[in-house]
C-alpha cells in the first residue's frame, strides 16, 4: 500500500490533518498560520482561512455533520469556521437555494474560460505566505533550471529524473 498525499500551497510544515465526514476532502493546519481544505486527492486548496491574530494551528477537526471545521492555535485560540465559506448560515428559502444552485451551475459551465477561472482559483492569503510562496517558486524554478543544464551537459543516461510525486514519498508500506 502506498501513502503518498500532495499538497501544493503550504509554505511550513503541515501540523494536523482530518478527514471529512464524506471522505471527499481533508482539512489541514500548518505552521504557517492557515487552514486550508483539500480535496480528497491533494493539489491546491479550495478554500483558505487565516486572521491577522492567528498564530501557528496545532490541531484541525471537522464537525460531525462536516459543515464546520474547528482550530486550536498557538494563541490558545478555538476557531470555529464554515466548511463551505460562502455558504449562507440559517434556513434558506427555496429561492435562495435556486439561486446558489443556479450560480454554482454558471460557474461549472463556463469554469474553462480565462476570466472565470482566474475569479475561482483566486485564494487571499496573508502577505508573508504570499512573500513566502514567491521565494519558494524562485527557488524551485531555480532547481528545474539546474537539473536542465545538468542534463543538458551529461552525458546520455548518466543523470537519473525522480518525478516530483516519488520525491515526496517517506516510506512505502506493504
Amino acid at each position: 500500500m502506498r501513502v503518498c498525499m500532495s499538497v501544493d500551497d503550504f509554505v511550513s510544515a503541515v501540523i494536523d490533518v482530518d478527514y471529512s465526514p464524506t471522505g471527499r476532502e481533508f482539512v489541514a493546519g500548518s505552521y504557517d498560520r492557515s487552514v486550508r481544505i483539500f480535496p480528497h486527492a491533494g493539489g491546491h486548496s479550495r478554500d483558505v482561512y487565516h486572521t491577522k491574530r492567528m498564530q501557528r494551528v496545532f490541531a484541525v477537526k471537522f464537525s460531525g455533520d462536516g459543515s464546520y471545521v474547528f482550530s486550536g492555535s498557538d494563541d490558545m485560540n478555538v476557531r470555529v469556521w464554515k466548511a463551505e465559506a460562502s455558504e449562507q448560515l440559517g434556513v434558506t428559502l427555496p429561492r435562495e437555494k435556486h439561486k446558489q444552485a443556479y450560480q454554482k451551475a454558471l460557474v461549472e459551465r463556463y469554469k474553462h474560460l480565462p476570466e472565470v477561472k482566474r475569479i475561482v482559483r483566486h485564494r487571499h492569503v496573508p502577505k508573508a505566505i504570499y512573500k513566502a510562496a514567491k521565494t519558494r517558486r524562485k527557488v524551485q524554478d531555480a532547481d528545474k533550471r539546474k537539473l536542465t543544464n545538468r542534463i543538458k551537459h551529461s552525458a546520455p543516461g548518466s543523470v537519473t529524473v525522480k518525478p516530483e510525486r516519488k520525491k515526496k514519498i517517506v516510506a512505502e508500506v506493504e
